[in-house]
């Protein structure tokens, strides 16, 4: 069994693609079943943000793990599996991990250090639990990453820049009205996202008015942060009389079309609108944009943004030191994990190892009583004794070299030879062994699933 991460994201991906294979929740639940029901998975974790779809999924075999999500992924999406190639990207074992260590940390997401997505990776691995897709070799990857993630951000200065995507977005928007202080602004959506925004406008002064299709969510929203509840169908009234409009639902289609703005307009006397839309799929019709006086900020203008300045972080200046701490803490604690991972795989061999011994031990000692019937009981348990004594002697250099050895690189080589040499478990096919337990499979790491052939990757496990 090998871990493999196939996804889609921002690093790669146009927003309009985004939008297209961007999950609900119901979405997600879908998926991860679907992900069982394939032939090579066996366990599956799946992260859907507003920037990216990740699956990482336990599966028995390289090319039909990828084969499986891929198609899964492409059904979601209503594409084929030709289309997405290009924006795909796929991790294999060792770098699988570091990848998810990686976003967890905020390391890759659109504004670098965000805190956001480690509780959107906390409630995607509540989730796969709730639904009984996930088991003992990604419970202890998904919680290292968890950890990976609490620790750069108590430990580095990363999250000092590393601000929201909300927090980012708003400053857009004071670069274009000021400051928010005292100025009104409408949250359509009460999810996290929303209960970000909110709470996010709040901290600056804004008056927040929060609508929601659900108005007993949206009311203890806008209570929890001083504000007001709205009713959906108040839109084209509030919009007339908010400065800023943020809108982030999990809806599927458009929220607010150019009728509802239209309307807005009319009433405004000439004052500038703001609409900040974070939603994937888009919440605003994309035609707002063009229209007089409204200025539209959106997860497209500030992938753009970071695409103008690459390797810069959208939020301003993330100091070069944070950055490589965090990246030392990830690389650390993947290293951990790794080589407990490595011990784990080499762990049956030993127990296989003195199960063996014992055996020719206790068939020894029998013998021993059939040829030998006058021995006392005081003899023969010294015997037993010494025979046990010599042969735990005997193993236990083996047996501890080779745990250590597992944690090197392909340690896991040293137990496929402990296994051919006493013959444990062999049935003549040693490679088998060694590749159900690979960890180097030469995988360049974020590898675009375009420049694999699905049939034939080099240097990949089959």
């Amino acid at each position: 069994m090998s871990l493999l991460a196939v996804g889609i994201s921002h690093q790669t991906a146009p927003v309009s693609l985004l939008e297209q294979v961007a999950m609900s929740g119901d979405d997600t639940v879908k998926t991860l079943h679907e992900l069982l029901d394939a032939q090579h998975v066996s366990e599956a974790l799946v992260l859907a943000t507003c920037n990216r779809i990740e699956v990482f999924a336990e599966v028995d075999r390289f090319h039909g793990g990828i084969t499986d999500v891929s198609h899964v992924l492409a059904r979601h999406a209503g594409a084929t599996v030709e289309e997405l190639a290009p924006y795909v990207t796929v991790h294999y074992e060792d770098q699988a991990i570091a990848h998810l260590c990686t976003v967890a940390a905020g390391l890759d997401s659109m504004v670098v250090g965000e805190t956001q997505v480690l509780g959107q990776l906390r409630a995607a691995y509540a989730l796969a639990q709730e639904e009984g897709t996930i088991g003992r070799e990604l419970h202890p990857i998904a919680q290292r990453a968890l950890r990976v993630g609490k620790r750069v951000h108590a430990e580095t200065g990363i999250d000092k820049a590393g601000a929201s995507l909300v927090s980012v977005a708003l400053d857009r928007v004071t670069d274009v009205l000021g400051e928010l202080a005292g100025r009104p602004v409408l949250v359509v959506g009460a999810g996290s996202m929303g209960a970000l925004a909110a709470t996010t406008l709040a901290r600056r002064g804004a008056q927040v008015t929060v609508s929601s299709r659900t108005p007993a969510s949206a009311a203890r929203l806008a209570e929890s942060v001083g504000g007001r509840q709205a009713d959906l169908e108040q839109l084209p009234e509030e919009l007339t009389a908010a400065d800023v409009l943020v809108t982030c639902t999990g809806a599927t289609g458009t929220v607010i079309g150019t009728d509802v703005v239209s309307t807005a307009l009319a009433g405004r006397g000439g004052r500038p609108l703001v609409v900040v839309d974070l939603a994937l799929p888009r919440d605003v019709d994309t035609a707002v944009a063009g229209m007089p006086g409204v200025h539209v900020v959106d997860l497209a203008m500030l992938q753009g943004e970071r695409a103008a300045h690459p390797g810069r972080p959208v939020a301003g200046s993330v100091a070069a030191d944070d950055i490589a701490a965090a990246h030392a803490l990830v690389e650390l604690e993947t290293s951990l994990l790794r080589a407990e991972r490595q011990a784990a795989a080499v762990a049956p061999t030993v127990s296989a190892l003195r199960s063996q011994a014992a055996e020719v031990v206790d068939a020894e000692l029998l013998r021993l009583s059939t040829r030998l019937p006058d021995l006392d009981a005081k003899a023969r348990s010294e015997i037993a004794r010494t025979v046990r004594r010599v042969v735990d002697k005997l193993l236990h250099e083996p047996t501890v070299r080779v745990k250590e050895l597992a944690s090197t690189p392909n340690g896991t080589d040293y137990a496929d030879a402990l296994r051919a040499l006493f013959g444990l478990g062999l049935d003549g096919d040693t490679a088998s062994l060694s590749r159900a337990v690979t960890v180097d499979p030469q995988l360049p790491a974020g590898t675009r699933l375009s420049s694999l052939d699905v049939l034939s990757v080099e240097g990949a496990p089959e």
